[in-house]
Formats: C-alpha cells, sequence, structure tokens
C-alpha cells in the first residue's frame, strides 16, 4: 500500500466519525508515509508524531488513531500531530493551537 491509498482508505473510515485530515497535503502525507513505514518497520503504525518503544503493547497507545485522539480533537480541534482535525477546525471557527502531548511521561521515557 502507498501513502494515497492509505489516505483514501483511512479517510472513508474516519469522517464519517468526524475525524477529518488536515488539509494541508505537505504535512498530511508524509505522515501517511511515516505511518506506513512504521507499520513495515515494527508491523503497526505507531504516531510518527512520538517516540516508539517498538513492542506493541508499550505503544498501544500510540497505534494511529491513539488513544488521545478523540480528546485531543474535542478540547483542540485537532490531535496531537495534526493529522486529523474535526469539522470546526477545518472551517476556521474555532482557534488553531498547538495541542500539548497528554501521553504519560512514564510511557514516553521508556
Amino acid at each position: 500500500m502507498n501513502a494515497e491509498k492509505l489516505y483514501e482508505s483511512l479517510k472513508t473510515i474516519q469522517e464519517p466519525k468526524g475525524y477529518f485530515f488536515n488539509p494541508d497535503m505537505s504535512m498530511t502525507m508524509p505522515l501517511m508515509e511515516s505511518l506506513l513505514i512504521n507499520k513495515d518497520r515494527m508491523g503497526y503504525m505507531a504516531c510518527p508524531c512520538r517516540l516508539a518503544n517498538g513492542t506493541f503493547d508499550a505503544d498501544r497507545d500510540i497505534v494511529c488513531p491513539c488513544e488521545y485522539r478523540e480528546q485531543d480533537v474535542k478540547e483542540y480541534g485537532a490531535c496531537f500531530c495534526g493529522l486529523y482535525v474535526s469539522k470546526e477546525w477545518l472551517a476556521g471557527t474555532i482557534e488553531k493551537v498547538v495541542v500539548p502531548e497528554r501521553r504519560p511521561v512514564e510511557k514516553i521515557l521508556w
């Protein structure tokens, strides 16, 4: 699978749930490519914006879409890496801000 096919596949699954891809393709497509690289390397699509441990059990929380996405998009209109955004974010009806990291420090500093 290539990045474009992954994008189209995930788009059809995520948009009905209210999660849209960031329209900045210069950011979105490299993230798609990085997800595929992580899948090839580790066997799962770990978030490319975080340092993965390399074991599924340790990284379960950051397998894309990560377990922090729902709260990030609800609160900020975008997920931590900016891949997924809300309809309001797309429409410009909410302020676009840097999303803080929610992942617990103990999972980051393994």
